[in-house]
């Protein structure tokens, strides 16, 4: 596609913005608006009335960088007069000034309707224009490549990255003139709009497929992949029926050795002679062990948490209680590994179960109807070691085991596969996506 230029460009005098058109402003945030008290604390009170919530997860998952539409509410307690000075209004942008991970530091999201911050923890930090600038251009004004990478290199902090409010004044954003505001604003809204539909389609498929996926486990590990069989009660309610010539067993009576305990140490630098440190933070969402950010453990306090290949992890505490995943050598380069307390090790008795079984078996429906179950039961989302060692399974023989593995690895590899094309062509419409707003927002290309 080819786009029209404007007429005459001229230095910036900003090195990474380069040139820009002749007769659009360089300034500075601090000059055109003024950022205000980041929010108040939430402690709920029966007393006080009910205000809206601005949760910052809302504009970090929101490509468009819009706060979520959907209500949400809770009791605050702060006097009125702190609620008032707190107040959003409609027109205002609110950043996110400290995150852990880089991407996210300076992203902002433009208010539609006027109600109170109260995300508190994510300290919010909130910017009224004084200078006019289009309510629709405002959204665009901030959340591009060249001001976001300005944020970047501006954000300190090793764990967590922060922006102080002196950071936010001095960054340069780019101002078209009115006119040309509001048609840059239209023309983003109406491509961005369409380029967020094609992806929504695509995200849609994906997750009819792994619906799929789901429905395949479910079916493995409930009824198998043979369908001339008898059935029985198994007698547990959230797993039904099951093959005739199946058992249910405990999980406590299928394994090699007791349930275990990971390591509870701090891990050092990260040295190849050593035992690789593994813990939750380093298991993708696809399962996979990240290369970022690795560690290890010495080997006199690693000797007694070292994990084989095929050992499932089950997390039992914190926001990914009741998680599991299965430890491959495979996955990465290193020898030996151990594991981080907030794990359980299962390693999986061969003779009457295979691990392969076994990890599928805690990625079904059945095993989360368990999770449920254990979650209403206690007042904190904790499961012990001593919870998943009466967690039931389903046992069929164990050739019959192999054929229903090697059964799902057919499906799961080919569904995999359309899921990976699919994440594809979503990453490339959002690369192009970015791009775009990127080279009108600077001018590189006329649209006005």
């Amino acid at each position: 596609m080819r786009f029209e230029r404007y007429p005459k460009y001229k230095d910036s005098g900003i090195e990474w913005i380069g040139e820009i058109p002749e007769h659009w402003e360089i300034r500075k945030l601090g000059h055109i608006g003024i950022f205000s008290a980041s929010g108040i604390d939430k402690k709920i009170v029966p007393s006080q009335p009910l205000v809206k919530i601005i949760n910052f997860v809302d504009i970090v998952n929101n490509e468009k960088r819009i706060l979520n539409s959907q209500k949400k509410y809770m009791i605050v307690s702060a006097p009125k007069d702190a609620i008032k000075k707190h107040l959003v209004i409609k027109g205002d942008l609110i950043f996110m000034p400290s995150s852990e991970v880089v991407d996210e530091i300076g992203l902002s999201a433009l208010v539609d309707e006027d109600l109170v911050n109260t995300s508190y923890s994510y300290h919010v930090l909130r910017f009224r224009f004084t200078k006019d600038i289009y309510h629709s251009f405002r959204k665009y004004l901030t959340n591009n490549k060249f001001v976001l990478n300005q944020f970047s290199r501006r954000a300190k902090g090793t764990i967590r990255q922060t922006l102080s409010r002196n950071d936010f004044k001095s960054i340069f954003v780019i101002i078209p003139s009115q006119q040309e505001q509001i048609q840059i604003a239209k023309y983003l809204d109406k491509k961005t709009d369409s380029i967020d539909k094609a992806i929504k389609t695509k995200e849609k498929l994906i997750e009819k497929l792994k619906e799929l996926k789901q429905s395949i486990i479910n079916e493995a590990v409930t009824k198998g992949l043979r369908k001339d069989v008898k059935y029985k009660d198994s007698g547990i309610e959230w797993i039904g029926k099951i093959p005739e010539h199946w058992e249910v067993r405990k999980l406590k009576f299928i394994i090699k050795s007791k349930l275990k305990y990971g390591a509870n140490e701090s891990g050092v630098e990260y040295n190849k002679n050593l035992p690789r440190y593994i813990r939750i933070t380093d298991f993708s969402k696809s399962g996979k062990l990240s290369e970022k950010n690795k560690l290890s453990l010495p080997w006199e306090k690693a000797k007694n948490f070292l994990l084989n290949d095929g050992d499932i992890l089950f997390a039992r505490s914190g926001a990914t209680v009741g998680k599991t995943y299965q430890f491959k050598k495979s996955m990465s380069n290193e020898k030996f590994y151990a594991f981080a307390g907030y794990l359980i090790k299962v390693e999986a008795n061969k003779e009457i179960i295979l691990p392969d079984y076994l990890y599928i078996y805690t990625k079904s429906e059945v095993f989360q109807k368990w999770k449920e179950l254990i979650f209403n039961r206690a007042t904190i989302e904790n499961i012990g070691a001593d919870k998943y060692a009466e967690l039931f399974v389903t046992l069929p023989p164990l050739e019959e085991q192999e054929v229903v593995l090697k059964k799902y690895n057919l499906h799961k590899m080919k569904i995999d596969k359309a899921i990976e094309l699919q994440q594809k062509e979503i990453e490339k419409l959002k690369e192009y996506k970015a791009s775009l707003i990127d080279s009108v927002v600077t001018g590189k290309i006329k649209v006005a």
